[in-house]
């Protein structure tokens, strides 16, 4: 993950927690100034399944071994699960518990009654995105909910969406918390999205972060009597309280 200096100042101690999970990269104008890296740890001897991630409710189980694009879409097309595909590993979804699924309604009604008349669309998982940090790394993943205002030109023949979303929203949960924070902010901010809200139901608060030229250009995080607000949809906001009514 790559941060810049300033963003890592204002959020050491987000930044500190994450880099238990991958190493973070810190640039300053546009330079590779430091790394931020964890004390390595023994893997764990007792692997579930080779190739894959497993998210279960304490923390993930990793193997070493990559898998390629070819052998996802084989277990997609075999398997009745839902899975993501992020720089060679695969993710088991697990099924989203209530505080998760009332967040995503009220924030689904709130973007489908804003952008109504406009070439915007508000989806919700599951709905496979694909993106691409190259034309060899492809990426599958379902956000939790994903604002397209390219939809009609960018289907293909077979009623696929092919494009980047302007906004998408993850919910955090126990067992998506470290991917939702490293790997999927890290490959939207390096695919085109434009903003991305993180919302956290464990302690009720939402961050935004805008993205422009592969980096963070703006963040916030919205908490108690706020009022979330988009950078780059300008009037659209969403109260915290009715986010989080649970």
């Amino acid at each position: 993950m790559i941060v810049n200096s300033t963003e890592l100042q204002n959020n050491f101690g987000k930044y500190l927690m994450l880099a238990a999970q991958e190493e973070i990269v810190i640039t300053r104008n546009g330079t590779e100034i430091a790394k931020l890296t964890a004390v390595k740890e023994t893997a764990t001897e007792n692997k579930i399944q080779p190739d894959m991630v497993h998210e279960k409710a304490k923390e993930y189980s990793y193997d070493e071994k990559k898998s390629t694009y070819e052998e996802f879409l084989t277990l997609q097309q075999e398997s009745d699960e839902r899975y993501e595909y992020i720089d060679g590993e695969i993710y088991l979804l697990a099924s989203p518990r209530t505080a998760h699924q009332i967040a995503i309604t009220e924030l689904f009604g709130l973007f489908y009654n804003f952008f109504q008349g406009t070439s915007c669309t508000p989806l919700v998982a599951p709905y496979d995105i694909e993106l691409k940090r190259t034309p060899e790394n492809i990426n599958i993943v379902q956000p939790d909910l994903m604002m397209i205002c390219d939809l009609e030109e960018n289907l293909n023949e077979n009623d696929y969406y092919k494009g980047v979303p302007s906004l998408v929203v993850e919910v955090l949960s126990k067992s998506t918390r470290s991917k939702d924070l490293i790997k999927k902010l890290d490959l939207y901010m390096s695919t085109g999205v434009g903003e991305y809200w993180i919302v956290n139901p464990d302690n009720k608060e939402v961050t935004v972060y805008q993205f422009e030229d592969l980096n963070i250009s703006n963040s916030a995080t919205y908490k108690n009597n706020e009022a979330v607000q988009s950078f780059i949809f300008k009037g659209l906001s969403a109260e915290i309280r009715r986010i989080f009514r649970t």
